[in-house]
């Protein structure tokens, strides 16, 4: 019988940079060819929506239902992640400063976002020469939502009802407080927590396991949600909207790969190129669901894989899954210049300013809405400057096609703060980074963990690599 010691150094040699864990080349090969079939599928939904649009259309639910498997899981992820890397550090005043940082870097880069999309929107001008119907003007009102709260309001709304509830109304920052709560207590307790930590990292890789299998779906929800967006939407819409499309799709591109690539050279010393093939998956994800949200748990194990520090990844990937949402400051930018514009009431850059930071705070409130782009969008017109309201019924048709760019652009910028956030906190074990970029580590898509990273059913849980041991290394 090998004794505790033998066993935790096996888990020690395996999980060095030479021996890390590595899934069977059978089981990478399964999912290899599983995303091959994304693809397929994709193509064959663009195809059915244009030659059957009606049927595109109905092939809706295809779409929805595999979209909403993913967000059975995630608040479970996030409890996890949080708890466990929580849980793996000495001192809770790193954690609040991670906490600072994070939400520090999330509101430059949102005022960053809007800028941009304020310098482009005013050298376009696409929405000159449109002309309004009165059912163009009802549906821009029926996009104005109730759900989105004011900024107390919302505050408030982060508390849960109860413990549980946190897990069942889908909001991400219940399930985040819950967490940090949570592993702050695991934290003051000790080594008495040690028994609730191991329950908790059982747990982990069942909701991940469970995960894994859900994604084996991901061919049949890319086939419909592609199909409906086409087949609702039509070539006449994207025509006539084209420049607006085009105007906001380039402006995405020069933020990710100007302003997010210099950053993260200049920051951490990678190439942005290279940290986006490694989420190429994730990317293909969002691109095939139109929703952000369908990469949320994948991301988050691929950045612990690629070597940041449980706490960083915890704190930084839900909340800015909420605070950090650059592609919808641009989409909101430049969608209210273009109705301006449409509505002959183009603004003054004295009028643009104010309207662009009161939606800045409105997008906070509407974390959690579904479709949140365009209803916060409604909404904050409709708050801010209602006479613009009738206008959104020019892009409800397009919509949908916008929210590709925008879910593109948010997950790679959470993506890329994450890293940013780990190199400024010294929580990132730099020579992982550079192996698992190389392909000398891959990821276990059948586990979507290490399964060397901790001991299990002993006595002591033993992190591969907890905070103080990140922090240490760099």
């Amino acid at each position: 019988m090998p004794t505790k010691t033998s066993r935790r150094a096996a888990v020690a040699a395996s999980s060095t940079p030479d021996t890390a864990p590595v899934a069977p080349a059978g089981k990478r090969d399964r999912t290899h060819y599983l995303y091959i079939a994304v693809i397929a599928a994709v193509a064959l939904g663009i195809a059915v929506g244009l030659i059957w649009p009606d049927l595109g259309v109905e092939l809706k639910p295809l779409g929805t239902g595999f979209v909403n498997l993913i967000k059975m899981m995630i608040a479970p992820i996030i409890f996890c992640t949080i708890v466990l890397g929580i849980g793996s550090v000495r001192k809770a005043a790193k954690v609040g400063a991670v906490g600072g940082i994070a939400l520090g870097y999330f509101l430059v880069m949102s005022l960053v976002a809007l800028s941009i999309g304020l310098v482009v929107g005013n050298i376009l001008h696409p929405g000159d020469g449109l002309h309004l119907t009165e059912a163009i003007k009802a549906s821009g009102h029926s996009q104005v939502s109730d759900e989105a709260l004011p900024p107390v309001d919302f505050v408030l709304s982060i508390i849960p009802t109860t413990f549980v509830s946190a897990f069942t109304e889908g909001q991400v920052l219940q399930t985040l407080l819950l967490a940090l709560l949570t592993g702050f207590a695991l934290q003051a307790m000790g080594n008495v927590g040690q028994p609730v930590l191991r329950g908790v990292e059982h747990i982990q890789r069942l909701v991940f396991r469970i995960l894994a299998m859900v994604m084996w779906a991901a061919p049949v929800g890319a086939f419909g949600a592609i199909a409906a967006v086409v087949g609702s939407a039509g070539l006449d819409a994207l025509k006539s909207l084209a420049v607006l499309m085009l105007g906001f799709y380039v402006t995405c591109f020069l933020f990710v790969f100007v302003v997010l690539g210099i950053l993260l050279r200049a920051v951490a010393g990678l190439n942005i190129l290279v940290l986006f093939k490694y989420l190429a998956r994730e990317f293909l994800l969002i691109l095939s669901t139109s929703s952000s949200e369908s990469a949320l748990p994948r991301l988050i194990a691929k950045m612990e894989h690629l070597g940041v520090s449980k706490p960083v990844v915890g704190i930084t990937v839900p909340t800015g899954y909420s605070f950090n949402l650059d592609g919808t400051m641009i989409y909101m930018t430049m969608a209210s210049l273009y109705i301006a514009d449409a509505l002959g009431t183009p603004m003054s850059i004295g009028e643009q300013i104010p309207l662009l930071l009161f939606l800045l705070l409105a997008s906070k409130g509407a974390a959690g809405v579904s479709g949140a782009g365009l209803a916060t969008l409604a909404g904050g017109l409709q708050s801010h400057k209602p006479a613009l309201v009738d206008g959104v019924g020019l892009i409800v048709g397009i919509d949908r096609f916008m929210s590709e760019a925008r879910a593109l652009t948010n997950f790679a910028g959470n993506a890329v703060a994450t890293v940013l956030i780990g190199t400024w906190t010294k929580e990132i074990d730099t020579a992982r980074v550079r192996q698992v970029l190389a392909g000398e580590l891959p990821f276990d898509e059948t586990t979507l963990l290490d399964e060397g990273e901790t001991v299990t059913g002993g006595d002591v849980a033993e992190p591969r690599e907890d905070g103080e041991k990140a922090l240490a290394k760099a």
